[in-house]
């Protein structure tokens, strides 16, 4: 194999085999691309690898390790710090990896790493099923199960990682893996909520639930009630049934007014 001393040489090798896309600064659809939830955050990565399979992934890697370059790996782009790009290296976008399977039979869920809660509830909603996912659609089930998964049915059926079952990955040295309590028992031990540094997860496989329709919302009230707020929620969140989920929280008024308010937000 020859060695790669250039970016253009690690693009075009890339290209040979590619199924995805592969996107340099000088792109047009570099820019989109790039962009990650948090607006805030604006790195700049020397190359974005759009996968579009686990054998990208693979390549991909492969480009980045001979290059010397460090990684960022794309879900859902939800991560607030920016983790899912990064200045200079390669960015592993999974985007593009949309496939999702669900056996309502053995109750389960198969969904690749570019998936978003939304996407997943869509589908085992088909079903009357779900499992523990974000609270806000558009996280990446990856990366939001990989540290932790906090949801609105955590009451009754725990974190996202609690209803894991089993993780495809592709480690930093090329190797495709599958992590279960079966398989690779102590990676899996750490997956579930040790964070995206074990490997890149391709593709994932939850335990789901007979689940309805979820209800959402909740009273907004002046920053000025926050103490009254905040004790109220310490005094009836122990009372309230496994089914419902309680938040409260400090943040900024939806409608953009920038406006300071203490909220509740409950599903029931």
């Amino acid at each position: 194999m020859l060695p790669i001393v250039s970016l253009a040489d690690a693009a075009g090798e890339l290209a040979a085999n590619f199924r995805g896309q592969i996107l340099k600064p000088t792109d047009a659809a570099y820019e989109d691309a790039g962009r990650v939830h948090n607006g805030l955050v604006d790195k700049r990565p020397a190359l974005i690898a759009r996968c579009h399979g686990v054998a990208d992934v693979v390549e991909a890697l492969d480009v980045a390790r001979r290059l010397g370059l460090e990684v960022a790996v794309r879900g859902g782009g939800h991560n607030l710090a920016g983790r899912a790009t990064i200045d200079d290296g390669v960015v592993i976008d999974l985007s593009p990896m949309k496939g999702i399977h669900v056996d309502p039979e053995s109750r389960t869920v198969w969904a690749q790493g570019g998936v978003t809660w939304g996407e997943l509830n869509r589908e085992t909603q088909l079903h009357g099923l779900a499992v523990t996912g974000g609270v806000v659609s558009s996280t990446g089930i990856a990366g939001l199960t990989l540290g932790g998964g906090v949801g609105w049915l955590m009451g009754k059926y725990g974190l996202a990682l609690d209803n894991l079952r089993a993780v495809n990955l592709v480690t930093a040295d090329g190797k495709v893996l599958r992590a279960s309590k079966n398989q690779e028992p102590e990676l899996f031990w750490a997956l579930r909520g040790g964070g995206g540094n074990f490997g890149v997860a391709t593709s994932l496989e939850y335990e789901l639930h007979p689940v309805g329709p979820i209800i959402m919302g909740g009273p907004t009230h002046p920053i000025e009630s926050a103490r009254a707020v905040v004790e109220f929620f310490r005094d009836i969140a122990p009372s309230l049934a496994d089914e419902q989920t309680l938040y409260a929280t400090l943040t900024h008024a939806p409608e953009g007014s920038g406006k300071e308010v203490a909220a509740l937000v409950t599903s029931q």
